[in-house]
């Protein structure tokens, strides 16, 4: 079960460490009489595998003072005063040209005790909108859909986690030729009622897109039922909604099955119907550089080449208009719009930018993802190629069910199946968000659920240890929440190191929140899994004695709790055993 994460944070060690490290460097470069405050990088701290938090502050000051950087370095170091008490600060080294820090006991001591306790700390920071997913409703969602919808929901944990209001949207597209195929479709061939809502709708766009290419008379069918939608004609608007529900219907579904929900889905024939469009298209027409080329409306935009196609010459408005109306109406109902797209819509977020400009909106930020694609090749809803998302779930399903079954005789059927659905949706997940949303991933089934592999699995069977360790001592009698235990005595290095890495996850949220880059908060859950696999080796809890058994107890519910908590953060759950 998770642990409801509220819009708050726990204060954590590490950003306070990190801040007793800014002002001491600070004062430091004070007295040094060092000009540091119009370094665009800063006092350039990072993390680093030689101490907690490292700073190459020395690096600009050496080029602007003409100095070898080492020397800067040991000169700032040497005026350093770190206060003898109530501080988290161990010492201070200069290594070359990099200023060292170290954390000490204290700080070890109060992360264990702040994370168990959940202080936590109130910060509101205003209302972002994120619209994520929004795939046409002319079938199901594919892969190349669920990178969006697993991105943007990760986006959404993090952003709450880091305080900010977040109101989440899915854009239905329910006025496009696609949909205006379905429902012209739909006239002439019978859903299949067997199958899923949204895949029974695919079967009829295909069909029937078939029929439009082969016939261009029936493209005028489709064209004359798309002009009645717009203008609202009672008969053909019910028409239209039965399709495009059903069709939600099923997505909403498939989003289910990957822990993804939606506020509110908004239908970009609102914006129409309610005027919106057509005062966007006016301000545009008064306010821009807008010519008519014999066939439409186009806006030309400074710095880009291509001109924004806004209206058709019978007068009925396209896509671009209604998603100009639509950001207008989001802007104005928060503090941050943010949109995650496709590469294929780099360009329209460039028109998208200029165009808000020109109308006074501020533009949205825009997380750009790379696509994805199976080793079997591309995929086309259109043609009726592809690979829908449910397929794709059923199948790292089954193939997480045959590993559980391998390894788990003694597990009941029903257990089993629990467990192979928790690490198959978890594995799913986590290689959609593993990296950079700009670079191209291939989804390999084998590998997302290989545990050497170090993805979801391996995270997760990382918190089912913890809580394996947890019910073994319980068994035995031993106590694993006595926190007056002397956590001093926790001196091994992988102790240490696996309690600094428990205290970064506020730290680490806060990076992929400001960055928008999901991807860090999967590097430090894998990170963090690793760190408690190397002290699980190297330090015995369970047969330990009783006195650093005590404290050992201790961090395993600690960094049994932040696992829970990293891995509610990528949308994947906690099994308490594998």
């Amino acid at each position: 079960m998770y642990f409801y994460l509220s819009p708050s944070y726990i204060k954590t060690m590490f950003l306070e460490f990190k801040k007793e490290v800014e002002h001491l460097l600070k004062e430091a470069l004070e007295k040094a009489s060092y000009e540091y405050k119009e370094l665009e990088a800063g006092l350039d701290l990072e993390e680093s595998e030689h101490a907690d938090i490292a700073s190459r502050v020395a690096f600009p000051l050496a080029r602007a003072y003409k100095q070898p950087p080492k020397i800067i370095a040991a000169d700032i170091v040497n005026r350093l005063e770190i206060p003898a008490e109530n501080t988290l600060i161990s010492n201070a080294v200069a290594a070359g040209p990099y200023i060292n820090f170290y954390a000490n006991d204290f700080f070890l001591h109060k992360t264990l005790q702040r994370i168990k306790e959940r202080i936590w700390v109130a910060e509101k920071k205003g209302k972002i909108i994120i619209e994520h997913t929004s795939a046409n409703t002319d079938g199901p969602l594919h892969i190349g859909h669920l990178r969006n919808a697993i991105i943007g929901d990760v986006l959404v944990r993090v952003l709450k986690r880091a305080g900010f209001d977040v109101e989440t949207h899915y854009y239905v597209n329910d006025m496009g030729r696609q949909i205006g195929v379905v429902v012209w479709g739909a006239e002439r061939i019978a859903f299949d009622e067997t199958k899923k809502a949204d895949h029974a709708v695919a079967d009829v766009y295909i069909a029937a897109n078939r029929m439009v290419e082969e016939n261009s008379d029936f493209l005028k069918g489709v064209e004359e039922l798309m002009r009645k939608y717009e203008a609202g004609e009672e008969a053909v608007v019910k028409r239209y909604k039965a399709v495009v529900k059903k069709c939600l219907s099923g997505i909403k579904a498939s989003l289910e099955r990957l822990n993804i929900q939606h506020d509110l889905f908004v239908w970009e024939s609102e914006f129409v119907r309610g005027g919106a469009v057509k005062e966007v298209i006016g301000e545009l027409k008064q306010r821009g550089n807008i010519k008519f080329d014999g066939s439409a409306l186009l806006l030309k935009l400074e710095g880009i080449e291509k001109e924004l196609v806004i209206q058709r010459t019978d007068g009925t408005s396209l896509y671009t208009a209604r998603d100009l109306a639509y950001h207008r109406w989001k802007s104005n109902r928060c503090d941050r719009v943010i949109d995650v797209f496709g590469k294929d819509h780099e360009l329209v977020s460039q028109q998208l930018t200029k165009a808000l400009h020109i109308l006074g909106v501020k533009a949205p930020e825009f997380v750009i993802f790379e696509f994805v694609s199976l080793p079997t090749g591309s995929l086309s809803t259109r043609a009726g190629r592809y690979i829908s998302a449910d397929e794709l779930i059923e199948k790292i399903e089954e193939r997480a069910y045959e590993e559980v079954d391998k390894r788990r005789k003694d597990l009941v059927e029903d257990k089993k199946r629990e467990i192979a659905r928790e690490v198959g949706i978890g594995a799913l997940r986590y290689d959609m968000v593993k990296v950079s949303p700009d670079k191209h991933i291939t989804f390999d089934f084998k590998d997302a659920l290989d545990i050497e592999k170090k993805g979801a699995p391996f995270i997760q069977y990382s918190h089912a240890r913890a809580c394996s360790i947890l019910r073994t001592a319980e068994a035995r009698g031993f106590s694993v929440t006595d926190y007056d235990a002397p956590v001093s005595l926790l001196t091994e290095r992988s102790e240490k190191e696996l309690i600094t890495k428990l205290s970064k996850l506020e730290y680490v949220v806060e990076e992929a929140a400001t960055a928008l880059k999901p991807h860090l908060l999967a590097k430090y859950a894998r990170e963090l899994a690793e760190s408690f696999n190397l002290f699980y080796k190297y330090c015995p809890v369970l047969n330990a004695e009783d006195e650093l058994r005590k404290p050992r107890l201790v961090l395993v519910d600690v960094a049994k709790t932040v696992l829970s908590d990293v891995l509610h953060l990528l949308g994947a759950e906690a099994p308490e055993e594998m």
